[in-house]
C-alpha cells in the first residue's frame, strides 16, 4: 500500500467525527489541503447534479489536466481501505457529474482524468493518504 503520512498542520480534529457526513467533510478537507500542498488548483468542491456528484474538481500543476476526484475517508480499516468503496456504480455517478460539469462550464478539455483519494483519518491529524492517479475511466 502506498500511503502518504499527513501533516498535523493540515485539517485535523482532536476528536474524529462519529457520523458519516462529518467523516466525509473532514476527509474532503484533508484531501483539498493535500492537493493544494502539491500545487493543484481547486476549481470546485462538492459539485452535485441529478446524476451524481464530484467531491473535488482541480487542475493538475504538471500537465494542466482537469481532474475529477472522488474522496473516501475512514476512521479504521474494519470495512477495508477507503478507496475500495469507489464501486463501478460510484464511478458512473462521478462520470455523469463530470460530464454535466464540463457541459455547464462549456469546457472541452482533452486532458481530463478521474482520481481517487483514500484517507485513513487519525485523531492527531497524522492522516494516511493514498492518491490514485487515473484510477478509473469514464463510466456510463
Amino acid at each position: 500500500m502506498n500511503w502518504f503520512g499527513g501533516s498535523p498542520s493540515g485539517p485535523q480534529a482532536e476528536t474524529l467525527p462519529t457520523d458519516n457526513k462529518g467523516i466525509g467533510t473532514l476527509g474532503e478537507d484533508v484531501a483539498a489541503a493535500f492537493l493544494e500542498k502539491r500545487r493543484y488548483r481547486i476549481l470546485e468542491r462538492n459539485f452535485r447534479c441529478k446524476g451524481g456528484e464530484v467531491d473535488i474538481i482541480a487542475r493538475d500543476p504538471g500537465d494542466q489536466s482537469l481532474v475529477f476526484i472522488e474522496v473516501k475517508a475512514r476512521k479504521d480499516l474494519s470495512y477495508g481501505v477507503p478507496q475500495l468503496a469507489v464501486t463501478p456504480f460510484k464511478q458512473r455517478q462521478v462520470s455523469k457529474a463530470a460530464l454535466t460539469w464540463l457541459s455547464k462550464k462549456r469546457l472541452h478539455d482533452r486532458n481530463a482524468r478521474f482520481d481517487v483519494i483514500g484517507i485513513l483519518l487519525a485523531g492527531d491529524g497524522g492522516h494516511k493518504i493514498e492518491h490514485i492517479v487515473n484510477a478509473f475511466e469514464l463510466a456510463y
